[in-house]
């Protein structure tokens, strides 16, 4: 089967890991229950920022936020490993920023995540990603994003939702936490 993956907030738990390195940067202590409870991507507002203030935070930190210790979420890379392991195909699909792209790669590889070149793709807006996903002809495609997943209703590809606090809104087919390999093969076949 071909399994497609976005990884920033679906494979990685990156807002999360900027919580923290904000937290740090700005000499606040802010507690993980407020992260929790945001019901949007954007974490600026948490700390008194605005939209300009924050974009400039995330730029100031992208470095440290994308290549440090930004934790795989539990189960992610095992199962990964497991469907490469059986032959599936895995396909990374991640709106990363065109510069990011090979450090991006590179940093997955280190993490143990099972990578090939040639289904790794980065540097697109969020139509264009819809375009490559549909372009794979995937059977199945996760993403922490529903504006993504919406956009796929049409296609024969099978969506799921990464669960996430700005997304809990939406009824679609989620995924909670990583399964293990079995458990992760029964959920796809109901």
């Amino acid at each position: 089967m071909r399994f497609g993956f976005d990884i920033d907030d679906t494979l990685i738990n990156l807002r999360e890991h900027a919580f923290h390195i904000y937290n740090k940067k700005l000499g606040q202590e802010i507690g993980l229950e407020v992260f929790n409870a945001l019901n949007k991507v954007e974490i600026h507002e948490l700390f008194g920022m605005t939209a300009e203030e924050g974009s400039q935070m995330w730029k100031n930190t992208l470095e440290e936020i994308y290549y440090t210790d930004c934790p795989a979420f539990p189960g992610a890379v095992e199962l990964l490993q497991e469907l490469d392991k059986q032959g599936h195909e895995i396909f990374y699909i991640t709106a990363r920023y065109q510069e990011h792209g090979e450090r991006t790669k590179k940093w997955l590889i280190d993490h143990e995540f099972p990578v090939h070149d040639e289904r790794f793709f980065w540097g697109m807006k969020d139509h264009e990603k819809v375009n490559i996903i549909k372009k794979l002809h995937l059977d199945f495609y996760f993403d922490d994003k529903p504006e993504i997943l919406n956009t796929l209703s049409e296609e024969t590809v099978k969506v799921y939702l990464k669960d996430q606090s700005y997304n809990r809104h939406e009824t679609m087919p989620r995924i909670v936490n990583w399964p293990d390999y079995q458990e992760f093969i029964k959920l796809l076949a109901d």
